[in-house]
């Protein structure tokens, strides 16, 4: 399995009891809905590891997690490694919500400018994610707010937006 075809689920953050149970720090919406995983890949010195899962009980965004056949002293070893699943087991997104992989290259069209680029790439700041757009060799970078976003369109890959007045010509001005 390649890194591009998965999705970040979280982390492995430390050890729990005598047995090798660890704990996992899930990085997502609904860690309920992974209640039920029956395995997981570990990145293990840049590699994809699929290690299969024989206990998982969740708390909030924790998960106390036991690997089959792994011991205490095997499950030292994995404290810090990313832990991966196949992007095809991300939750269907609908209406204005979507996963930032999903959206890159879908064009931006604003309610007063009209079509003011594509999407390269989200820049996910801890305060606040910025679309960044761009228009003919321009960036333009854009918060993700929900007061922002009108619509997006999944069968035409766009995304409709109401920009604050002036962002965008502060970026489209030569």
């Amino acid at each position: 399995m390649d890194k591009k075809d998965c999705f970040n689920l979280g982390k492995i953050t430390k050890p729990v009891g005598l047995k090798g149970e660890v704990v996992f720090f899930l990085d997502v919406d609904e860690p309920s809905y992974y209640a039920s995983l029956d395995s997981v890949f570990v990145e293990v010195k840049n590699h994809l590891v699929p290690y299969f899962i024989e206990s998982i009980r969740i708390n909030g965004n924790k998960a106390t997690v036991r690997f089959e056949g792994i011991n205490r002293e095997e499950s030292l070893a994995l404290i810090g490694c990313e832990l991966y699943l196949p992007l095809e087991l991300l939750p269907k997104l609908t209406g204005k919500k979507f996963y930032f992989h999903e959206i890159i290259g879908f064009r931006v069209v604003d309610s007063q400018k009209g079509d003011i680029g594509t999407v390269a790439s989200v820049i996910d700041f801890p305060a606040q994610p910025l679309f960044q757009i761009t228009n003919n060799g321009t960036e333009i970078l854009l918060p993700i707010i929900d007061q922002l976003i009108d619509d997006v369109d999944r069968a035409n890959k766009t995304i409709s937006v109401t920009a604050p007045n002036g962002l965008i010509d502060i970026y489209l001005k030569n």
